[in-house]
């Protein structure tokens, strides 16, 4: 893809700064960053700026996001044209919408996925240049970024399946194993539904605070309970017209499952501290690692709630049950980093896409991405992917195919120092770089093992 279009980032962090210079760079003609909004006016005056990604905050002390609000409608003012992305904090979220209503494209919660910032500045740069379709959909927001379905059987007849539900507002539970991409497939489902061009709300509900529960969810109004010092909106106001993924359902206290019963059967909600009752447009996704038939049997999780979010039942098989997935995932993962990293063309071993078949992946695609990263990093001058480390609880892991089994974590320490170390022929520098460490800390472990 042709690089085009200029990018103007204004955000006080300066690592975040380049590090969005780097990313972004990849993408368009020109990435301009600036470390105050004071540099607006004039930056804006002299370059034909056509996406600003604009930070909330800036002055020390200050969290309101009235800043961020403020420069949004300044740079709205001053040029229309130009699209506005909002970078906010999590907790700033209800503050981005309401910059959404104030004429923002859309806002990327910090920490970011790169691969949604991305999307999301290509899909505003869209529409800064007319791409728009009369309807007012944006055919990039609609087409996005498709998830990666792989080549089983079982995850193709998953897509069919998905493609014909994503067409409806039914209420979609999505289970499996941690790792196994329960929060993509939710995003797919948002990606293909009428909904795509409205937000898509994401709620961690082991996260939130059982004393904060409504007010998170429902919002509330000003001086409803202490510390309460402006009107706030919910989680289920803001995905109003859109999506709302409630993921770890299961963490939900018992007797707060009610709660969550009542708005979703009513379609409406009531904030903290007011008694108008709000209408809510939402389509429902819910996600859990645990089995809710079980937790409803043991009375851990009400049966009239697992009823109204069970309209579809998806479940995600663990990588080690469709291994015809693995090498799938793993050159898709070794593309996308070496692109990250400028390693150029990376390639796995034949040897190396045999042990990755074999091995369990307890931690599924979640661990799968992780040892890719580490493998493009690590893989030598000529782009081959030689070996792979997987890191679990007991620390660095090789995955070998004479498999190895270590008696203790200081012989597993040893045997991969004297493998990077006959790997480099030698080199301790190169070895240390592999390992992740430094030379002085290698010359270290090279005494303590006697090599």
């Amino acid at each position: 893809m042709a690089r085009q279009g200029t990018v103007l980032v204004i955000d006080d962090n300066r690592s975040i700064l380049v590090s969005l210079k780097y990313l972004l760079g990849d993408y368009f003609a020109k990435v301009l960053t600036v470390g105050s909004p004071e540099q607006i006016p004039s930056l804006l005056q002299l370059e034909q700026v056509d996406v600003a990604l604009l930070d909330m905050n800036f002055s020390p002390g200050l969290n309101n996001g009235n800043e961020g609000l403020y420069w949004l409608r300044e740079i709205k003012r001053l040029k229309p044209r130009v699209q506005v992305v909002l970078f906010t904090a999590y907790a700033e979220v209800p503050l981005a919408v309401e910059g959404m209503k104030n004429g923002a494209f859309d806002f990327v919660v910090k920490p970011w996925d790169n691969a949604k910032l991305v999307q999301t500045m290509l899909d505003a740069y869209n529409v800064s240049k007319g791409d728009n379709r009369r309807d007012g959909r944006l055919p990039s927001r609609v087409a996005g970024e498709a998830m990666f379905w792989g080549h089983s059987d079982v995850m193709q007849r998953m897509k069919m399946v998905v493609e014909r539900v994503s067409a409806t507002d039914a209420n979609v539970l999505i289970t499996g194993e941690n790792g196994t991409g329960k929060d993509m497939l939710a995003r797919e489902i948002h990606r293909l539904s009428a909904r795509s061009c409205k937000p898509m709300v994401v709620v961690d509900m082991g996260a939130i605070t059982e004393s904060l529960f409504e007010s998170e969810l429902f919002g509330h109004v000003k001086g409803s309970f202490t510390n309460a010092y402006t009107d706030r909106v919910g989680r289920f106001e803001a995905a109003d017209g859109g999506t709302l993924f409630l993921d770890e359902i299961a963490n939900l206290p018992y007797y707060l499952q009610s709660k969550l019963l009542t708005a979703i059967q009513k379609r409406s909600f009531v904030r903290v501290g007011s008694n108008v009752e709000q209408p809510t447009d939402i389509r429902l996704i819910c996600a859990t690692n645990r089995n809710l038939d079980e937790m409803v049997r043991k009375g851990e999780f009400r049966e009239d709630l697992l009823y109204r979010i069970n309209t579809i039942h998806l479940h995600l098989p663990a990588l080690r049950e469709r291994r015809d997935d693995i090498c799938a995932f793993a050159g898709m993962f070794v593309e996308q980093y070496s692109r990250q990293y400028g390693r150029g063309t990376v390639r796995i071993a034949d040897k190396v896409s045999r042990m990755l078949t074999d091995y369990s992946w307890p931690g599924n695609i979640r661990e799968l991405q992780h040892a890719m990263e580490r493998a493009v990093i690590l893989a030598d001058n000529n782009g081959v992917i030689e070996s792979i480390e997987i890191a679990d609880n007991h620390g660095s892991q090789a995955i070998n195919d004479n498999k190895t089994e270590y008696a203790s974590l200081n012989d597993m320490e040893h045997d991969m120092v004297r493998r990077a170390i006959e790997k480099n022929s030698g080199n301790l520098s190169a070895a240390a770089t592999q390992l992740g460490i430094t030379r002085q800390t290698l010359y270290n472990k090279m005494k303590r093992y006697g090599l």
